[in-house]
């Protein structure tokens, strides 16, 4: 443990400054470091190499991290923002308009497709505990779900509601 924190207390301040240089985000630099750190502490065996080996196999580390950081899909899909805009504000009268669509939607279903299609996506029970409570193998469970959604689907493209 005192090689690692001997390793951290001399090379995390230049390290973090090697990184800011590489990807222009501070955040991103002690996230990199920190994992770093981690997987120098991970293998031991690179604390027991001389100081110069083990200054360049962290260097690699964060390397390799900022490299994979940058290839990686969410570093494509992030934008980054100064502050955090405003969120939307919906009309409630929508919300309220969709709410008594699918609830006419859902009486046309039977009722065991119904009851299923509500504990798990109103009440948010699995399949495990609508099969117990409901005295019925999971199976049925999931045969009642696809079934009751294939149902809800039809009547709300009875309604006029489309999608995909």
């Amino acid at each position: 443990m005192a090689l690692l924190c001997a390793l951290h207390d001399e090379n995390a301040i230049p390290l973090q400054r090697y990184v800011r240089h590489l990807t222009g985000d501070e955040q991103l630099a002690q996230d990199v470091v920190q994992e770093t750190l981690l997987r120098a502490w991970k293998n031991r065996h690179i604390l027991e190499e001389e100081v110069a080996a083990a200054r360049a196999w962290l260097y690699t580390v964060a390397r390799n991290l900022v490299i994979d950081h940058r290839r990686s899909a969410r570093a494509r899909l992030e934008i980054g923002a100064e502050c955090v805009p405003e969120g939307t504000r919906s009309d409630p009268t929508d919300s309220a308009l969709d709410s008594w669509l699918v609830a006419d939607a859902l009486s046309e279903l039977t009722r065991d497709h119904r009851a299923v299609l509500v504990r798990a996506y109103y009440l948010g029970h699995s399949v495990a505990e609508l099969a117990a409570s409901m005295e019925v193998p999971p199976g049925t469970v999931r045969s009642r779900l696809h079934y009751g959604l294939r149902a809800l689907r039809l009547a709300l493209q009875k309604r006029g509601v489309t999608g995909p």
